[in-house]
């Protein structure tokens, strides 16, 4: 069974021990975490600073570059915003600024923030650089424009581990045919070699780690806003060669509904896996899927945990197990009815849930807080659906079921409800006129 963890909620995630992919993360403050298309910045004091995209006018031009703190990377500060427009500029509101990423420059003691710098038609494919003394800014804009004369639309950087600190801009280019790496200057304000060219590639949105010797280049395939098969490719020198495309997720998954946009070390065997789950209408509500990146044997591997949490002393993460309930064992109600079908747990799931149906979970046990609930279903549209969740006849929650891209494939959406000690009931469909996707199971987990 190809089991899609895909992860959303109405609720907070503010101050959570835990990670939990999709759902509504908020900041200390308690307001939506908005870092889009972002990367990560590890200072020497263990502080994480994360940069990002505000989307919170649900647009693609340029708002703001954000800047947010942690210091265990699932409870984030927000600081004064990074980078804002300038009038009549190459980074004017009218204009598209993305996946900002910044890298300490040693020598000149200052942060420098390179980004896809762009037109709002995305024709001028550029990149831009600004820099400041702090790792929040203000930023200081230097200048957009196109590497070595070449285009430029969804980049990364890599800072490597030679004393010299090398750093290099990772891009997409020629109409994102070719995936090109160049060298930047000494300073970080530009590149001034073209080091490698991955020609008929269509990577975008890439990252680099470099373990035992061997560069990892993480990217996605240029599908727009949808999700794809995000691969890894391998090489001893970032000259190449570089190895064929290894998914890093089950295909048929989309990686997990998401697109790579950083990937952050933790330990020999294990990186966080940072990604974008778009939503192109509303993009102030695209969310985050962070996954454990391992190194079990050969290649790196996607472990899609629902809750999880990371220890960085010990450089170790903990996914919660959770308890299982099948819907096939629910009370059934109106048109809902159990289907069968090889993707599910069991062969078997409850469909025709909503516009009249609904089905009913008994005798979940519970321990009298707030607990994370993951529906598993399958949602066989081109478009999202959403359904109803409430627990013991109380108000309904609604969760958000985007589609699961293909036959066999399930996903799962999770919800934060209080759940009272011992036994609880949670019915999934009641007063929704609409059709939710077909369920599954139900997930209920004891991190929080």
């Amino acid at each position: 069974m190809i089991r899609l963890f895909l992860l959303a909620t109405l609720t907070s995630v503010c101050n959570a021990a835990v990670i939990v992919s999709g759902a509504d993360w908020r900041d200390t403050s308690g307001n939506i975490i908005q870092a889009h298309g972002g990367g990560i910045l590890k200072q020497v004091d263990s502080t994480y600073y994360w940069h990002g995209e505000d989307k919170t006018h649900n647009s693609g031009l340029f708002r703001a570059v954000t800047c947010y703190s942690s210091t265990d990377l699932m409870t984030w500060t927000r600081h004064n915003d990074a980078l804002t427009p300038i009038p009549n500029s190459n980074i004017s509101t009218s204009m598209i600024v993305e996946r900002p990423k910044v890298i300490y420059n040693r020598r000149n003691a200052e942060y420098v923030m390179w980004f896809h710098s762009d037109s709002s038609n995305y024709g001028a494919a550029q990149v831009g650089v600004a820099t400041s003394r702090t790792p929040c800014g203000p930023y200081s804009w230097r200048g957009s424009f196109r590497p070595l004369g070449a285009e430029s639309r969804d980049m990364g950087v890599f800072q490597d581990d030679d004393a010299e600190q090398t750093s290099y801009l990772l891009y997409a280019s020629d109409n994102n045919q070719n995936f090109k790496i160049s060298r930047m200057d000494s300073n970080y304000y530009n590149v001034v070699t073209q080091v490698a060219v991955i020609p008929r590639s269509t990577l975008e949105s890439p990252g680099i780690i470099k373990r035992n010797g061997v560069y990892h280049l993480f990217a996605s395939k240029t599908t727009g806003w949808n999700p794809n098969a995000n691969k890894v490719l391998t090489a001893y020198s970032l000259s190449g060669p570089w190895s064929g495309e290894t998914d890093i997720a089950p295909p048929a998954t989309r990686t997990y509904f998401s697109q790579n946009t950083f990937n952050l070390p933790i330990s020999q065997n294990f990186a966080v896996y940072m990604g974008d789950r778009w939503r192109p209408q509303q993009l102030g509500g695209s969310r985050y899927v962070w996954y454990p990146l391992v190194w079990t044997s050969g290649l790196p591997r996607i472990l899609p945990a629902d809750v999880w949490s990371v220890n960085l002393a010990a450089g170790t993460y903990t996914a919660d197990a959770g308890t299982s309930y099948e819907a096939e064992a629910g009370t059934l109600s109106g048109p809902a009815r159990l289907l069968s079908n090889s993707g599910f747990s069991g062969g078997r799931s409850v469909g025709y849930i909503g516009n009249g149906g609904s089905v009913t979970i008994n005798n979940v046990q519970g321990l009298g807080r707030e607990q994370w609930i993951s529906l598993y279903y399958a949602n066989a549209d081109s478009s999202w659906r959403n359904t109803t969740v409430s627990v013991n006849g109380g108000a309904a929650v609604v969760v958000q079921e985007p589609n699961t891209g293909g036959s066999g494939v399930v996903l799962s959406a999770p919800v934060k409800l209080f759940l009272r000690s011992g036994a609880n009931s949670i019915t999934i469909g009641a007063n929704q006129r609409n059709y939710a996707a077909d369920l599954d199971r139900i997930v209920v987990y004891t991190a929080s």
